[in-house]
């Protein structure tokens, strides 16, 4: 017999030395967020002089890591990524030629990517094996497992901080060909602390929620206002992308059963969690939290499964029509698609008919000098969620319902729910467009 000990034994590099393994012209792929592989990511640009035209596919890059901040980078390395963060923004306004945007669907994001080519390398973090030679993805399988069955190479980074999670997370020794020690905390992204506005949007939004609703929901100071807001209600249950801190809070107050969900019952669903160390505590060899492959999880056909779905997320600007924008302003990229329009299109198309989509956003930006809510999207907008597929539309102002109605009744209700700074203006131009 094989010993999975001698096995791990053989494999293990240096990071340096499993760095050296990157040849030019190799595709990249990197686990997201706090399966992000740190220290390989941090060594990359120490490969540059020795390879050429090497391409990062990423999500939620959470470092500015040399190999495409420095513009001396340009043509060694490329950061593709499939959604933006603060250092991407930067060196792509900056013209360093070292980032640029992968437009995709969450749930499509793997499948996608080796539709137009077999990744060659495999890079994310997992836990130490246990007794039985098994290793753990933890914290994200959004496209990570498939991308690793695909690979040519595969280099997971040993960490033992990484919490132990359920779902479909193992991999044994022997599929991984290289690797590598570096136990450190695991990246945080503690919850923002939600404002006045925040609170008010979230209240608005707890008023759609029912009691045995099974919810979807992001991180930041709106959805964390959502949370707080759903304190009074009774056996929610999860179904998302991303689990939050706000979701242990309400399984810890209650609020969180799952046990009226119709599938997957008593277990809260995710395809990967960033939040505090608090958080991951909570989850490590925690059964109530099970990880499952994006593609599955952010599956509109498989999201309509659930009860009383309800998918909340937030946006950027709102047209008069109804089209949502959430991840440009103008052809600027800002942030990424993600899974809103999996989980958007999932919920309104719910088995039971009782599914809600909710999109979220403060009425003004800049001050309040914009309104959030246009007649027409600024030029250049991606448009991230058809305007056929908006369900709710939620300010601080109220709660204006799409769904099925003409492009006229929609101007009215989002006129309605937009800064009385700019109810005027908005209506003079509706009618100007001949939307009114």
């Amino acid at each position: 017999m094989i010993d999975w000990k001698d096995e791990y034994k053989r494999r293990l590099r240096s990071i340096d030395e499993a760095v050296a393994t990157v040849k030019s012209n190799d595709d990249i792929v990197v686990a997201m967020c706090a399966s992000e592989p740190q220290g390989l990511m941090g060594a990359l640009h120490k490969r540059a002089g020795s390879v050429e035209n090497v391409k990062v596919f990423s999500c939620l890059t959470l470092k500015p890591y040399d190999f495409f901040m420095k513009p001396e980078m340009k043509g060694i390395f490329e950061l593709n990524s499939w959604f933006h963060t603060a250092g991407i923004r930067e060196v792509v306004k900056k013209g360093y030629g070292t980032a640029t945007y992968v437009p995709n669907m969450l749930h499509r994001a793997a499948t996608d990517r080796m539709y137009a080519r077999r990744p060659d390398v495999f890079m994310g973090a997992c836990t130490p094996p246990d007794r039985h030679g098994n290793v753990y993805l933890a914290m994200s399988l959004t496209y990570e497992k498939d991308v690793l069955e695909n690979a040519g190479r595969v280099i997971l980074e040993v960490n033992e901080k990484m919490p132990r999670v359920f779902g479909d997370t193992l991999v044994n020794v022997r599929d991984v060909d290289i690797f590598v020690e570096n136990t450190q905390e695991v990246p945080e992204m503690p919850g923002a602390q939600p404002g006045e506005v925040d609170m008010l949007i979230g209240s608005h939004i707890a008023e759609l929620v029912e009691d045995g609703s099974t919810i979807q929901l992001g991180i930041g100071g709106i959805p964390n206002a959502v949370a707080l807001s759903l304190k009074d209600k009774r056996d929610l249950g999860v179904h998302t992308e991303m689990f939050v801190d706000s979701m242990m809070d309400l399984y810890e107050m209650g609020v969180l059963t799952n046990r009226k969900k119709g599938f997957m019952k008593d277990r809260a669903v995710t395809t990967f969690c960033m939040g505090s160390k608090r958080l991951y505590d909570w989850i490590d060899d925690n059964p109530v939290v099970e990880f499952h492959r994006g593609k599955w999880v952010n599956d509109p056909c498989v999201v309509r499964q659930n009860t009383r779905m309800v998918s909340i997320n937030t946006c950027l600007s709102v047209d008069l029509t109804g089209q949502v924008a959430s991840e440009s302003l103008g052809p600027v990229q800002y942030s990424g698609t993600g899974g809103q329009t999996d989980t958007a299109v999932g919920a309104v198309e719910g088995l039971d008919g009782l599914g809600k989509s909710i999109i979220a956003c403060y009425s003004t930006a800049k001050g309040g000098t914009i309104s959030t809510i246009t007649p027409l999207l600024a030029e250049g907008s991606a448009v991230t969620l058809h305007r056929s597929n908006v369900d709710f539309v939620v300010t601080e102002n109220g709660i204006a319902s799409l769904r099925g109605r003409s492009v006229r009744e929609r101007a009215k209700a989002l006129i309605a729910i937009a800064h009385p700074d700019h109810r005027k203006d908005l209506a003079e131009r509706a009618k100007a467009l001949d939307i009114l």
